[in-house]
C-alpha cells in the first residue's frame, strides 16, 4: 500500500488479536536505515572490541515469541536478502561478529509502498524471498479508495491530540 495508509497500524492489530498478542511486537523501516547498520540492527551484534565489548541483541532477538514487522521491505540492502531469506526458512542467523547460530521464534510481516512483484521483475528484489514473504498478501488501500474511513480517523486523530495536550473534549 501507499505510504501513510495504515500499514504498520495493520501489522500492530494482527499482532495484537493474536496469540502472540502478549510477546514483543518490533519494527524495523529498512528505508531509513544504513545499509551498514541494518545486519546488526536485524541480526545483533556480539561482545567484541569494536563495540566496547558490549553483545547487542538484533530485532530477531528482542521480537523472538512474538512479531517481527519489516516496513518498506522493498529497501532492504540486496547483500540482506539472502541472510533474510535463510532466517525465513527456519535456518537462523548469526550476529554480527559471532559463531552461535540462533534460530527465533519468530512471525514476520512485511510491507512495503512499492509493488514488490514489480521489484523481482526488475531485478531488485531476490523472487524468493518474495514468495517466502507473499504468504498472505494483503493490499491496503489508499484513502481515496476507502473515502468512507475519513470521520472516523478525523475523530480518533482529534482525540488524541486533545488527550496529549490535556483538552476535554465536549460531546
Amino acid at each position: 500500500g501507499e505510504s501513510g495508509v495504515g500499514k504498520g497500524r495493520l501489522a500492530e492489530l494482527l499482532h495484537a488479536q493474536s496469540p502472540r498478542a502478549g510477546k514483543p511486537f518490533v519494527e524495523v523501516n529498512c528505508a531509513t536505515l544504513r545499509p551498514e547498520s541494518l545486519d546488526s540492527e536485524l541480526f545483533g551484534v556480539e561482545a567484541n572490541a569494536a563495540n566496547s565489548g558490549q553483545t547487542a541483541r538484533g530485532a530477531f532477538e528482542i521480537a523472538d515469541g512474538g512479531t517481527l514487522f519489516l516496513d518498506e521491505i522493498s529497501d532492504l540492502d540486496p547483500v540482506l536478502q539472502p541472510k533474510l531469506l535463510r532466517v525465513l526458512e527456519g535456518k537462523g542467523f548469526r550476529r554480527v561478529g559471532g559463531s552461535v547460530e540462533i534460530t527465533p521464534n519468530v512471525r514476520v510481516i512485511a510491507a512495503s509502498s512499492k509493488d514488490l512483484s514489480s521489484e523481482v521483475a526488475a531485478g531488485r528484489f531476490r523472487e524468493d524471498l518474495y514468495h517466502r514473504l507473499a504468504v498472505v498478501p494483503v493490499k491496503v488501500p489508499s484513502l481515496a479508495e476507502r473515502r468512507e474511513d475519513i470521520p472516523f480517523l478525523v475523530d480518533m486523530f482529534m482525540r488524541q491530540i486533545c488527550e496529549q495536550a490535556g483538552i476535554r473534549q465536549r460531546r
